[in-house]
């Protein structure tokens, strides 16, 4: 069965609500949850997490509101931290890795940190089973690929596009998930664009999908309270999950 991994920025527009959130995600098809860290500059991310970053950066979210959120959905739900280097380098990394694990994370997601630049931190990684999702993008030549994969555990977040999440803008992936297969047996998940519109047709030939700005685009739906929020939010996991398997 292909997987279904869900981001969502974390402590919007609360901490109790992303907590809830998360677990609906769960019990409707979501396999991954990715809690976004709010940054004020999220250089990969669209203009919906970047509006969800801003929203919630200004009703005062702190990095330990992460791990108090951690804490309660991790044991129970497999969970990766997404953020920027800068928000995980401020924690000291030497505390923080051992800290996601005990916590009972089980990696990152840090789109700003080059492949050169993270394998510094490989061996902590290693030493607290945790992993450091890689990326492959479009514009990687076979070689580089096949370098940044060799270490590869979980999956492999596959962009979708060379721009940023929640565009419209679609390429073929074939062939660079032909290469990427080559090369691995790691999974390959896609992520970037990916919704219920599009994500039959992007999780050919790969192992799963990545959403976010889909989820988000609910989150900042003003109209909605807390209850249909997460109702929608279910509904739309459900749906992609079944998408992605038919």
């Amino acid at each position: 069965m292909k997987k279904l991994v869900a981001f969502i920025t974390s402590g919007y527009p609360e901490k109790s609500f992303s907590i809830d959130l998360a677990f609906a995600l769960h019990e409707n098809g979501v396999d991954t949850l990715e809690l976004g860290i709010p940054f004020s500059d999220p250089v990969a991310d669209g203009p919906l997490i970047e509006k969800a970053n801003q929203k919630a950066l200004e009703l005062g979210f702190k990095f330990e509101h992460l791990l108090e959120i951690s804490k309660v959905v991790a044991p129970k739900v497999d969970t990766l931290w997404m953020g920027y280097f800068n928000s995980f380098y401020q924690q000291n990394m030497q505390k923080l890795i051992p800290l996601a694990r005990e916590i009972g994370v089980n990696g990152f997601i840090i789109p700003d940190l080059p492949y050169e630049e993270s394998s510094a931190y490989n061996t902590l990684f290693d030493a607290n089973n945790l992993v450091n999702i890689s990326f492959v993008a479009p514009t990687d030549s076979e070689t580089r690929i096949e370098e940044i994969i060799k270490d590869a555990k979980k999956f492999i977040y596959m962009v979708a596009y060379t721009g940023i999440t929640g565009s419209g803008v679609t390429e073929d992936l074939q062939p660079i998930l032909a290469t990427i297969k080559k090369h691995t047996q790691t999974p390959v998940y896609v992520g970037f664009g990916v919704n219920q519109k599009t994500a039959k047709e992007k999780v050919k030939g790969a192992d799963g999908v990545i959403v976010g700005s889909a989820f988000v685009e609910i989150l900042l739906n003003e109209r909605l309270n807390y209850k249909e929020k997460i109702e929608n939010c279910s509904k739309l996991a459900k749906i992609i999950k079944n998408e992605i398997n038919s």
